[in-house]
């Protein structure tokens, strides 16, 4: 692949010698940061193609936006409230994100020893013998590539069904939603998306650096609100809210044990695509520490801040058989109930304003990972999408095939809307077995002569730490990964089966089949972007340098 952007990190300055004599202090600072951020991508085998303008407020707002805290849990506080009941809400919340606290560490120490947008995809073919870089970074990269489009796709779906929820309650429930409106909503958000994500790096970070403001106030002052417009005789009893008492099966069948942990399926939805960051680290500024310390935050601060706004609703929430209510959300009811309908429109806005956050990054997210993948000669395009603009030093190619092909699984709504949930459910399973995958192979592969892992700044170590949080995620993954495979109602019939498992094994599955007879013809592992001529694997690159270095 021909290099697009003259690489920086070996000179002087960005603009010459000249520039730099009469640089000042602050501008020079700037500039070293830059270039040991250029000189970290060029020894991961990849010339600078992006614009580095996301500043630490920037990169920690787009991590806690990717998660996108009250909107996901507006659009997913009905499956643990109708599952396993008001308890389920509360103790599998902080469960799952105690445990997803262990995975987003593990995330961040993989991303901050590689940088760059092909994140974990590229990560998990280094960290295996070269004979397995192809497959292995086939598979990785499949899966991640499909689970952010059907997490891309389920958001925004879910963003037009909160849209026409508020329409519903502002009519007093005589209003109908037909799926011809839901549908044709959510493929105008995303086109809308797409030209947002035409704009320059410098435009994105600017706007992306408020969004953290909406989705944390959102969510402080929803949780004030309610407090304040409950009175404390209308509040539920600590035993309804932690105790056996919230403990409500309404499975139809399976036991409560099983009811209570599906539970699980909001905080594993809303702490997902940790990686995201990862995706825009070619374009934030000291990538190998801003990253990796953004994820972090983000995680810690979604978890906790996440559990208080699930206490408060479930101690404002009334009687349980009014829930979900004519909107069809427990959330919006829930508000509505207790601060009035125009209050509870009002604070609405401001959770669908943090959906639509939450699809912003995660097409610009997805978009640089199909730009890397396709640069890796990953798609069979022959590298067409891993181009980069000249006018706006972003993939516009890449974004707009995200955007497009994003729109498919909702159009599924038309024929079977159960068709389109089995997509949109692809989303977390695949996501977190991308994930777990380099970490794992990290581990077994770390005294291999072939695999050369450098940490980065943020590192837990190869002490008891670092071995616990890393196998602590990894079994975790695998036990959340069965609760996702199984029904949630009982009897099993084609409406109310899971396809998750089905689905997520079916990537895998094709991705493998495609690599063995098409795929291995144009994609051998990660390729440097380096020289114009031929470039070898990553790997190989690496390896050729560490032998000259020996010798």
């Amino acid at each position: 692949m021909q290099a697009r952007v003259a690489p920086r990190a070996f000179s002087s300055s960005a603009t010459g010698p000249f520039r730099s004599a009469i640089m000042s202090d602050q501008e020079h600072g700037k500039s070293s940061f830059q270039d040991e951020d250029d000189k970290q991508l060029h020894s991961l085998g990849y010339v600078p193609s992006f614009k580095r303008e996301f500043s630490n407020l920037a990169t920690i707002s787009f991590a806690f936006s990717i998660m996108g805290l009250c909107s996901s849990i507006a659009t997913t506080f009905n499956t643990p409230l109708l599952l396993g009941g008001p308890s389920s809400v509360t103790w599998c919340w902080i469960l799952g994100a105690t445990m997803c606290f262990t995975l987003g560490a593990s995330i961040a120490e993989i991303v901050s020893a590689f940088p760059t947008c092909g994140g974990l995809y590229t990560a998990s073919a280094q960290l295996v013998p070269k004979k397995h870089r192809p497959i292995v970074g086939w598979v990785v990269g499949w899966l991640n590539i499909l689970g952010q489009v059907a997490g891309l796709s389920s958001t925004e779906f879910g963003l037009s069904n909160m849209i026409w929820a508020a329409v519903v309650v502002a009519k007093d429930g005589n209003y109908e939603v037909t799926p011809g409106k839901v549908v044709g909503l959510f493929a105008g958000l995303l086109i809308f998306h797409g030209i947002l994500n035409c704009l320059a790096t410098r435009y994105l970070a600017k706007m992306t650096t408020g969004f953290v403001f909406v989705n944390l106030g959102a969510t402080v002052v929803i949780i004030i609100v309610l407090l304040a417009t409950t009175g404390r005789h209308d509040m539920h009893p600590a035993n309804y809210v932690f105790g056996s008492e919230g403990i409500v099966n309404q499975t139809n069948g399976w036991n409560d044990g099983l009811a209570f942990l599906f539970g699980l399926l909001s905080v594993q939805w809303t702490m997902t695509d940790y990686d995201a960051t990862a995706h825009i680290s070619e374009e934030v500024k000291r990538a190998a520490y801003a990253a990796p310390a953004a994820i972090f935050i983000a995680v810690i601060g979604t978890g906790l801040l996440g559990w208080l706004l699930n206490i408060v609703l479930i101690l404002c929430s009334g009687p349980l058989e009014n829930l979900p209510g004519p909107s069809g959300s427990a959330f919006l009811e829930i508000m509505a109930l207790r601060m009035g309908k125009p209050a509870a429109l009002f604070l609405w806005t401001f959770v669908c304003l943090t959906a639509f956050f939450v699809c912003q990054t995660a097409l610009q997210a997805c978009s640089r990972t199909v730009y890397a993948f396709s640069r890796d000669h990953g798609l069979p395009d022959r590298g067409y999408f891993g181009h980069v603009s000249k006018w706006t030093l972003t993939p516009l190619r890449a974004i707009w095939l995200t955007a497009i092909f994003s729109i498919l699984p909702g159009l599924l709504d038309f024929a079977s809307p159960v068709a389109a949930n089995a997509i949109f459910s692809l989303t977390a399973m695949a996501l977190d077995i991308s994930y777990i995958i380099p970490i794992a192979l990290r581990r077994i592969y770390q005294h291999h002569p072939e695999v050369q892992f450098k940490p980065g700044p943020f590192y837990m170590g190869d002490g008891l730490l670092g071995w616990a949080a890393n196998i602590n995620c990894i079994l975790w993954t695998l036990f959340v990964s069965v609760i996702f495979s199984i029904p949630t109602y009982l009897p099993v019939t084609k409406d109310t089966m899971n396809y998750a498992s089905v689905i997520t094994g079916g990537v895998a599955l094709l991705a493998m089949i495609w690599y063995f007879i098409d795929g291995r013809r144009h994609y051998h592992g990660p390729q440097s972007n380096i020289m114009d001529d031929v470039a070898p694997p990553i790997g190989e690159v690496e390896h050729d340098k560490s032998s000259i270095e020996k010798n």
